[in-house]
């Protein structure tokens, strides 16, 4: 166990000098929540008055779903990188070397966590210079931290699955841009729940992009739901161990096929 962990921080480490040398690459990724922070914000800034919300400030209730949905955008093309290193013969390579194989998995996971990580303090940082208000404090921001990288786990390891069995570009694409609307619009990330139809608050709650806000949105609070956010991060834990265990089991049948 100590060598695989020690081994998937290496491959982390490999994946992270590809990010430090690309640093336009963190900037253009922030560009997309600026404008839903401060674009959003704005025109949505008086939609706190049909109540429901928990807060007199649209801002304050918007900085958790774009934390949220920025780790989901992130984080669905961690396939992408999976499918580059399969095209270029990396991947294949590492298959002669008695490195762990799921360290050769998760390293780029680990990585996409870290950078998720460290997207949603700079998102808390900008949302805090808007104006917002967290009552949660340091404790609540870690949750919403500690959730939007779980979330990011659990759709990075989907993502390196689908990779290893699509193995098109095209295929990610499409299937990517098929998902991350409706699981946007099927949460409460823009609107309070009081304030969607039944059947689509029925949908959020098996959403897990919405268990996230929910969740991180609890513990920002001036009087958190500890269960709520016991309960909802309990889920998305469950669901990340689950969706790393897939991917690894997808790379068996990948190794097995090459």
């Amino acid at each position: 166990m100590s060598m695989t962990v020690s081994q998937t921080w290496y491959m982390t480490q490999r994946q992270l000098m590809v990010f430090v040398r690309q640093p336009a690459y963190a900037i253009i990724t922030l560009v997309q929540p600026v404008i839903w922070l401060f674009l959003f914000g704005s025109l949505f800034r008086k939609v706190v008055e049909l109540g429901g919300f928990g807060t007199t400030s649209y801002l304050d209730y918007l900085v958790p779903g774009v934390v949220v949905m920025s780790a989901l955008g992130s984080n669905m093309w961690a396939g992408m990188t999976t499918l580059d290193e399969i095209q270029r013969g990396t991947l294949n390579r590492f298959l002669t070397t008695p490195v762990s194989r799921a360290a050769l998995m998760n390293g780029n996971v680990v990585k996409n966590g870290l950078v998720t990580a460290f997207q949603s303090v700079v998102i808390v940082l900008l949302g805090l210079l808007g104006g917002a208000d967290y009552p949660g404090g340091i404790a609540g921001i870690a949750v919403l931290v500690l959730a939007s990288v779980l979330l990011g786990t659990v759709f990075g390891a989907l993502s390196n699955a689908l990779g290893m069995l699509v193995r098109e570009r095209e295929s990610i694409i499409g299937i990517n841009t098929f998902l991350l609307l409706p699981l946007t619009f099927l949460s409460s990330a823009f609107m309070a729940p009081s304030q969607m139809p039944s059947w689509m608050r029925h949908i959020a709650d098996f959403n897990p992009l919405n268990w996230a806000m929910v969740a991180g949105r609890s513990a920002l609070s001036a009087d958190p739901d500890w269960d709520v956010v016991l309960g909802r991060g309990g889920a998305l834990l469950g669901l990340a161990v689950v969706a790393v265990w897939l991917s690894i089991r997808t790379f068996r049948s990948y190794q097995r096929s090459v």
